[in-house]
């Protein structure tokens, strides 16, 4: 698995590009490719939790939206995470 922490400012293009983000991540779910997504709880970034194979899957992913490279998002860092327990 690969967590994606993200860091956010208020930029308007942010917010506004929130929704569709939001929809994106949720079909991911659905097929089992995001297993957790949400905002921190003082809304300063976010974490992703991808269940993939390898970081150029999760960079595909990436590519794909792009939210990732709406202003007001940083990719604060990218990292393979190996659970014990789910």
């Amino acid at each position: 698995m690969w967590i994606v922490e993200l860091t956010f400012t208020s930029d308007p293009e942010r917010l506004a590009a929130r929704a569709a983000h939001r929809s994106r991540l949720a079909a991911l779910h659905g097929d089992g490719t995001v297993r957790m997504a949400g905002p921190f709880a003082d809304d300063s970034g976010a974490m992703i939790v991808i269940d993939a194979l390898d970081r150029q899957a999760v960079d595909a992913l990436i590519a794909a939206d792009p939210y990732f490279t709406t202003p007001g998002v940083t990719i604060a860092q990218i990292r393979n995470w190996h659970p014990f327990l789910q």
